[in-house]
């Protein structure tokens, strides 16, 4: 079931039965960077379908720069369970004051290749929007944010993707910081079926 389908699901108010249908099917999880766990379920193209797990019964990945990012795709998020803290960060140019670079991230099969570009930058907390179950939120590629669960709560999203041409994904990373690859962490089959029997204990 691609992008547009899954929407026209959750816009129907079938967000939990639509997740356990698809969750009951072949999928492998992986440890994403920015702390949660992915089960992804649809990439056409430019256009993705995935779950997102926020579990501290999960071991979860670490960021080698940081929380703050942007995406080259439109997000389409709908909250599953729990509660969801987008922050949107604002971001200007700076020279000596700066107290980040600006990170490049291309992604592949085999993981991400960061590279550090030549924009510094300072950065201040903006809007921060509040998201509970049933709750739906969008934000434009391009637009750096960070996805914020609250300190042991348990959380699970449903993630729409639509890539976006002329955007890049990028991250804010330490001045000095280096280009590096982050292999991503796939879990074993049966640290994969423990992620699906969470969250099909919340929907159930």
């Amino acid at each position: 079931m691609g992008h547009d389908d899954v929407y026209r699901e959750l816009a129907g108010g079938r967000a939990g039965e639509w997740a356990l249908k698809a969750l009951s099917g072949e999928v492998r999880a992986v440890r994403h960077p920015l702390g949660f766990v992915c089960l992804p379920l649809e990439r056409s193209g430019g256009d993705g379908v995935c779950v997102h797990l926020w579990s501290g019964a999960l071991a979860h990945a670490e960021s080698t720069t940081s929380q703050i990012h942007c995406h080259s795709w439109d997000l389409f998020s709908h909250v599953l369970y729990g509660q969801i803290r987008n922050v949107h960060v604002d971001v200007a140019d700076a020279g000596p004051d700066a107290t980040h670079r600006v990170f490049e991230v291309v992604s592949d099969p085999g993981g991400d290749h960061l590279s550090p570009t030549g924009r510094t930058v300072r950065h201040a907390t903006g809007l921060v929007e509040v998201f509970g179950p049933g709750d739906s939120y969008t934000l434009r590629a391009g637009r750096f944010h960070s996805s914020v669960v609250p300190e042991g709560g348990e959380a699970a999203t449903i993630a729409l993707g639509r890539g976006r041409r002329g955007s890049r994904d990028l991250s804010l990373g330490p001045l000095a910081g280096l280009g590096h690859h982050v292999s991503r962490q796939p879990l074993d089959p049966e640290e994969t079926a423990h992620a699906v029997r969470l969250i099909a204990a919340h929907l159930t």
